[in-house]
This record gives C-alpha cells, structure tokens and sequence, in this order.
C-alpha cells in the first residue's frame, strides 16, 4: 500500500510505538484524539508489541512482572516490563515512588487499566483505525497486521515508519494488506523530520473535525 491509501477519516488513531516520537507526531499533526497504551513508553521489539496484543494486554504492567531501573530525569522513575521488555519512562513521579518501592503504582494501574479498556473497544466499535508505528521489520508487521485483523471488527490501516540512512522521505512497497511503510533519514529523528510526518499526515484527519 502506498501513502496514498492511507489518506481518509478515522474514528480512531492510536500509536504503536516505539518511542514516544510517534505520540507527539500525532499530536502535532492533530491526531490525537484521547492516550493510547504505548503513547509514552519505550517499546523496541515489535515482536513483543505483537505478542501484548495477541494477549489482549493480560499481564502488562502488573506489580510482579515490575523491575525499578533509575531515575528516568529528576522527577520521575524508569520502571520496566520485563515481561513484555516495554519501559515507562513517564508514569511514576518521584516523592510517591522510589528506587525501593512504587507507592504510586495503584494510580498507575487504574491508569492503564482505563486505557487498556477503550483500547478494546475502539477496536471493537471504530469504524476506521490507523495504528502508526515506528521500526519494525517486515516479518514483525505482516504478524502484527495478521493480529489485528482479528482484534479490529471493522477496517483500519497500519503506517510503519523506519528510520535509515535515507536522505528523505521513501516509500517502501511491502506486500501485505493494509500496511503502508516509509523510511525517514536516522540523524535527528525527534526534530529534523517534523516536515516529513505533515506529508504523511496530509490527507489523514479524525472523524467530526
């Protein structure tokens, strides 16, 4: 598929990773409806995302699968998955949590829990979902695409975007259904391709907008 058939109106957009470079390209450009599950985590191995999905997010985030890693900046804590090897940089504040003890994991928990739920249902109730992920490989989407297709009820789309050593936008022709997949340049990937997303972007806009 190609960018081209990307372009329409979706009920729903949500991001699948795997840095929260794709949550704040999607709010810039106006397509950011409501929090997704990964928005502000690190989630690097698709293959993981795939099988989280496949799980219907059973076991994520729960206390015992938690392992403190530091200090994610001066006011809040890394905290990683190790089961599904995904890290939240963003969810627990400093003075409620500590290296030694996650007080506020309960208020994190409800969090998650409240975006797991609307996660489902929009799958179930959107009539048109864009997923956006950044890296992944060819055999990490055609599996990703084959689990969504089962999750989603109605039609939906998936912009995989890869960064390399190309010097512009590039698009990819992959053979799998529903899937649109581009390169951006990997030099300064939180900045300098800002111009690039708003191409992608073009066409794309949330229903009643």
């Amino acid at each position: 598929m190609s960018l081209e058939d990307i372009k329409g109106t979706y009920d729903s957009v949500f991001s699948l990773g795997d840095l929260c470079l794709t949550s704040i390209q999607l709010k810039k450009n106006n397509l950011r409806p409501f929090s997704g599950v990964l928005d502000w985590m690190a989630s690097p191995s698709l293959s993981n995302v795939n099988r989280l999905l496949k799980n219907r997010f059973v076991g994520f985030m729960d206390l015992p699968n938690l392992r403190i890693i530091g200090y994610a900046s001066d006011q809040l804590i890394c905290v990683s998955d190790d089961g599904y090897q995904i890290v939240s940089n963003h969810d627990f504040e400093v003075g409620k949590n500590t290296l030694s003890h996650l007080g506020g994991y309960p208020e994190v928990r409800e969090k998650f829990d409240r975006r797991i739920k609307r996660f489902l249902e929009k799958m179930e109730t959107s009539k048109r979902i864009l997923f956006v992920r950044t890296e992944g490989t060819f055999e990490e989407v055609l599996e990703l695409e084959s689990i969504l297709s089962k999750m989603v009820k109605h039609d939906f789309r998936i912009l995989i975007v890869n960064h390399t050593d190309v010097s512009g936008l590039t698009e990819k022709n992959w053979p799998i259904e529903r899937v649109s997949v581009v390169e951006l340049p990997n030099q300064d990937i939180w900045n300098a391709n800002d111009h690039f997303w708003k191409m992608m972007f073009d066409g794309v806009q949330l229903s009643g907008k």
